[in-house]
């Protein structure tokens, strides 16, 4: 039996008139890594948004271990879900080690008062919290450059401190938007070792990816976004050879898709003129 972490249902996300995310019900696992594919503009990041509370589903709920989360990013990172972005947003002139303190606001209670007076309790909690920080630091690879500015990291070392802040806020599950965008092969393979590891910790995942070689090797579920819709999910090897998947990314029209009447309307007129063109042609040559 697996124990679902993260529950999506019915879960829809409007702009005006454009509806972006349509009705995707969507699961992850304890221990379970799941990607989530499809072509640019199928949705994928908007609905990771409401996920995170970036954006409030305009219909539909989300819940964490099964319960309703509030559409407050702060409060659902408090509830145990924590993320990292597509476009790295580290603090640039803040040391590394000051940025995975960040990451331990939700799980600290001290507030303005004993900060100002700083008094033992406070002193208390911030050697805890600098000692899980660099306990973070060591598991990625980056103790080293403690009081480095995070501005001064190499890309591939600035993707691992984003991850190190998302799990300094002690999360059951990480959102990953375009973890490898970016990098190069060895990077790319050390941030495979690098989630495989977050797993291994009992952290379940859920990512967002364009390289589907990653995403494949990684993957227990893959599921496919197309045009704000769930197409398919299931296990790698399934989802690689659905031909609805192979005809998403090729731009090409398949079985229950959206746009599927409108091409076959437009393949149709098109047969229509040809045929009165080559009608035409042959009066005229006659």
């Amino acid at each position: 039996m697996t124990t679902p972490v993260l529950e999506a249902r019915d879960v829809t996300m409007r702009f005006g008139g454009l509806t972006a995310v349509r009705s995707v019900d969507f699961t992850v696992n304890e221990g379970e890594i799941v990607g989530l594919i499809g072509p640019n503009g199928a949705g994928k990041t908007t609905f990771f948004n409401c996920l995170t509370g970036l954006y409030v589903p305009t219909e539909g709920t989300v819940s964490y271990k099964g319960t309703v989360l509030p559409p407050k990013p702060h409060l659902v990172t408090k509830a145990g879900i924590a993320r990292t972005f597509q476009n790295i947003r580290l603090f640039a002139n803040m040391t590394v080690l000051e940025n995975v303190l960040v990451g331990r606001h939700t799980r600290t209670k001290e507030g303005l008062w004993s900060a100002l007076l700083r008094g033992p309790g406070f002193k208390k909690a911030e050697k805890a919290s600098e000692e899980r920080a660099m306990e973070l630091l060591e598991f990625i690879g980056l103790a080293g450059k403690r009081d480095h500015l995070a501005r001064n990291l190499p890309y591939g070392e600035q993707r691992k401190l984003e991850i190190a802040r998302a799990l300094a806020s002690e999360p059951g599950l990480l959102l990953l938007d375009e973890p490898t965008a970016g990098m190069n092969p060895q990077e790319t393979r050390a941030t495979e070792e690098l989630v495989f590891a977050i797993r291994d910790k009992g952290i379940a995942v859920l990512l967002i990816e364009h390289d589907m070689r990653f995403v494949f090797n990684l993957s227990d579920r893959v599921s496919v976004l197309v045009q704000g819709e769930k197409l398919v999910e299931g296990t790698p090897e399934v989802v690689q050879a659905d031909e609805r998947v192979i005809a998403a990314y090729l731009g090409e029209p398949f079985e229950g898709d959206p746009g599927e009447a409108e091409a076959a309307e437009v393949e149709a007129a098109e047969a229509a003129a040809d045929a009165t063109s080559t009608t035409s042609t042959k009066g005229d040559a006659q």
